[in-house]
């Protein structure tokens, strides 16, 4: 909705996140119900993770909050690959602090727990965004970790992603479920796939993030 009044597209991945923050609080129970006498009613609140992405023209935005990612992926494979997200982990955050490489720290077993999400029981509400203008076309694969478990890099991922993604987006997410499925399926498999075509006069390189 906010695209059409001008908003910029960061702009407007901020307010959804904001948006869908507040979607998921109000899924916690309300003062006055059955848990009024609970003073810790926020503790099984329910939660989630999210990631989203928007093609606008030239620029191409993603959003997210949790350890859910975005993939750049290019339609030639011959650019490079890119994970365009970073996550709110136990193991980013030891990778961040210089404290663990990161094979060690998604050895460990708290490698996956996440310190941000969207709930009532979150600690705060930061939501990420990032705007690329890709100088080729390609596709951007979203997806939770039940898929990037079994291909975390993004060059892993790209060998999985079939060459005619950007025409057949729903087929290649359909692909993408199926690996996660062969590879052992442990956890909530969620994908999507947006293609990103070049804008007619071109596109140079550009990175933004707040």
């Amino acid at each position: 909705a906010a695209l059409p009044l001008g908003t910029h597209p960061q702009q407007a991945m901020h307010e959804a996140i904001v948006a869908a923050a507040e979607a998921v609080n109000r899924l916690a129970p309300e003062p006055g119900g059955a848990m009024e006498h609970d003073q810790h009613r926020h503790q099984n609140a329910p939660a989630c993770t999210i990631v989203g992405s928007v093609v606008a023209g030239e620029l191409l935005v993603v959003g997210w909050i949790g350890d859910s990612r975005a993939y750049w992926i290019p339609d030639d494979r011959g650019g490079p690959t890119a994970r365009l997200t970073e996550d709110d982990s136990w193991a980013a955050q030891m990778v961040s602090a210089g404290l663990m490489n990161e094979a060690e720290a998604y050895a460990d077993e708290r490698a996956h727990a996440i310190t941000g999400w969207l709930g009532a029981d979150a600690y705060e509400l930061d939501p990420h965004t990032a705007s690329f203008k890709p100088d080729r076309a390609g596709v951007v694969v979203v997806c939770t970790d039940g898929l990037w478990n079994y291909a975390e890099g993004a060059d892993e991922l790209a060998r999985v992603v079939p060459a005619d993604a950007a025409a057949r987006p729903l087929h290649a997410a359909q692909v993408l479920v199926g690996h996660a499925l062969d590879g052992g399926g442990h956890d909530n498999v969620t994908v999507a796939v947006v293609p990103f075509a070049m804008p007619r006069q071109g596109a140079g390189s550009a990175y933004n993030k707040a």
